[in-house]
Formats: structure tokens, C-alpha cells, sequence
């Protein structure tokens, strides 16, 4: 199971703070965002931006980083302020 988390905006946008997707084998973080953009199509502009950060465990990652069983997947919007 791979836990998706949305933040700020994109979880209003998705009504959601969590979505968990069952994987077999591991995917990369686009394969995911195609998922997500099927589930959620209220972020399908979004899920491809490049202000887009999204993590893995903890750690910045770009489309094709591997995500496995047991991963969490962050995606979070551009922050602004100072």
C-alpha cells in the first residue's frame, strides 16, 4: 500500500488528506500522478506542475523516482510568503 498525502490546497481541491493506492510492483511517481489525476480529476492541472514538489519518505523526488509498498508520497503546492 502506498500512502499519498495532499496538502494545503490540493487537499481541498481533492476533499481528501489521504489517498492509499495497492501496488504490486513498484511504480515511478508519474505512473502515480496518472493514477491520482484518474481519482481526482480536480487536480489534474495541478499534479503536473513543475511548482509542484512532491516527496517521498521524506525526501524530494521528480517523476521518475520509484515508489514502492509501504512508501508515503507527499505532493505540495509552491509556498509563497516570507
Amino acid at each position: 500500500m502506498v500512502t499519498v498525502r495532499f496538502f494545503a490546497m490540493l487537499k481541498g481541491l481533492a476533499k481528501a488528506e489521504v489517498k492509499e493506492y495497492e501496488v504490486g510492483e513498484p511504480i515511478t511517481v508519474g505512473e502515480l500522478k496518472d493514477m491520482i489525476k484518474k481519482d481526482f480529476p480536480a487536480l489534474a492541472g495541478l499534479i503536473d506542475s513543475r511548482s509542484l514538489l512532491v516527496s517521498v519518505n521524506q525526501e524530494f523526488a521528480n517523476r521518475t523516482t520509484p515508489v514502492k509498498d509501504g512508501d508515503e508520497v507527499g505532493f505540495l503546492p509552491p509556498f509563497s510568503g516570507g
